[in-house]
């Protein structure tokens, strides 16, 4: 997937806390998301959040900001407990971009302070969505969805012993337990936006805090929207929180992912848009200009019999190292491995073929034989992966590449005339499933 993630830009709250903010999208709506723990350095690195990023931004101008003591923003993530000073910072949040009245679209724990400043400052919010959200999660005799009383301290005590280990992701986002790279990405998220400590203390009180009493004083439009099969906040705290705020509209949408930005993430924003716009637009695939490398290690079945499954593990971990640096070196993004080798994308064709030049010559160094693919065109963001013809091109055309071989289109060579970089012309080739016979050169220089 090709993103540039927005700048990351500071506001002071009220009492000189710096609170960290990005904006994204052109649209004519102003929205604020108030999002969870996830640090929004690290967001756009998940293929699934850029998705919704993008979508939103089809309709809305969207800010994004860690809360108090949360990733890039200071403070002490005690304070940002319901209340006072949360509703600073977001009144902060909400001046420094000139918004006057937002909509305001908040997830998990941080709808309960969305609640809050929505029925304490209703002139600020021109609308409200609640996803996958409570308004209180510990039973009481009218109340029965959550933990109890009794048990806070032992969820206190296993998330002080899972932080930052993946594990939660069993119930935030089953739909990708599977996925090692989402998992170690989560874990990572979830040490840089704060300690142990900190969260185990957070969390057991943001189940306790009650916004319930708030829920009738909120007069904006609001949409409540809870996945069927949540795990980690049931749908009843959802259908509470529909049934007290007046006039609020209830989804329930399939699924039993958490995280907003797992699962059928454009089924979420196809409700989010028609609600905010009176429209939605779909969900078509987005098609950007990009060139697409492809890298495979040549001969990998034999050259692992040959040197044994321990030395091939090895080998393979430096390769894929190896590569990553590359990638990041030129500005490359990784979309995923295929086998033993790699699909990534360059906004720019140049940093594509360098990229390339780069991880052939570095598996030499390694002992290794890989051949790389480009092709430049229009590729299709499928959720976390591409689609469309450009890709299948650059999947041929590597195929078709020798050991130590960068091969690419006329369109590549192209898109570099009067560049440092020579090639030597292959003669035209036919390419499985592509229509015509296309001229291949490849890299020399």
């Amino acid at each position: 997937m090709v993103t540039d993630a927005p700048e990351t830009r500071y506001t002071r709250s009220s009492d000189g806390t710096n609170l960290a903010y990005q904006v994204s999208g052109y649209g004519p709506l102003d929205l604020v998301f108030r999002h969870g723990t996830h640090p929004i350095d690290l967001l756009p690195e998940d293929p699934g959040f850029v998705r919704v990023r993008r979508r939103l931004g089809t309709f809305s101008r969207t800010v994004w900001f860690d809360a108090r003591g949360v990733g890039a923003s200071e403070g002490d993530p005690r304070d940002n407990l319901v209340g006072e000073i949360s509703d600073a910072d977001l009144t902060a949040v909400f001046d420094a971009v000139g918004f006057e009245r937002p909509a305001l679209v908040a997830e998990d724990s941080s709808g309960g302070r969305a609640i809050h400043f929505s029925a304490t400052h209703p002139g600020r919010v021109s609308a409200l969505v609640l996803i996958n959200s409570f308004a209180h999660y510990v039973r009481e005799d009218d109340y029965p969805w959550g933990f109890p009383h009794e048990s806070l301290d032992r969820v206190s005590a296993a998330v002080k012993e899972t932080w930052g280990t993946g594990a939660i992701l069993e119930v935030i986002a089953p739909s990708r337990i599977g996925d090692e790279r989402f998992r170690s990405w989560n874990a990572r998220s979830a040490r840089i936006a704060g300690g142990p400590d900190q969260v185990a203390h957070m969390v057991p009180a943001n189940f306790a805090a009650d916004l319930r009493p708030f829920l009738p004083g909120i007069s904006c439009p609001t949409l409540v929207l809870h996945r069927r099969g949540n795990r980690y906040i049931y749908l009843g705290a959802g259908k509470y929180l529909a049934e007290h705020i007046p006039n609020a509209k209830f989804v329930v949408l399939p699924g039993d992912d958490h995280l907003y930005f797992v699962g059928d993430t454009d089924a979420l924003v196809d409700e989010i848009e028609e609600f905010l716009t009176g429209a939605r637009s779909g969900a078509e695939g987005e098609v950007v200009l990009a060139a697409v490398l492809f890298t495979d290690i040549v001969a990998s079945t034999e050259h692992q019999a040959r040197v044994g499954p321990r030395e091939w593990s090895r080998l393979t971990d430096h390769h894929d190292a190896m590569v990553r640096a590359a990638l990041a070196r030129n500005r490359g993004h990784e979309v995923k491995t295929i086998g033993d080798g790699f699909l990534a994308t360059f906004d720019a064709t140049g940093r594509a073929l360098r990229c390339a030049a780069e991880v052939v010559a570095g598996a030499k160094d390694l002992g290794l034989e890989l051949r790389a693919g480009v092709h430049t065109g229009e590729i299709e963001i499928r959720g976390e992966d591409l689609g469309g013809l450009a890709v299948t091109i650059g999947k041929r055309v590597c195929d078709l590449a020798g050991p130590g071989e960068v091969l690419v289109t006329r369109t590549v060579k192209d898109q570099v005339v009067g560049s440092d970089i020579d090639f030597e012309d292959r003669g035209e080739r036919e390419l499985k499933g592509v229509p015509g016979s296309w001229r291949l050169f490849t890299v020399i220089g």
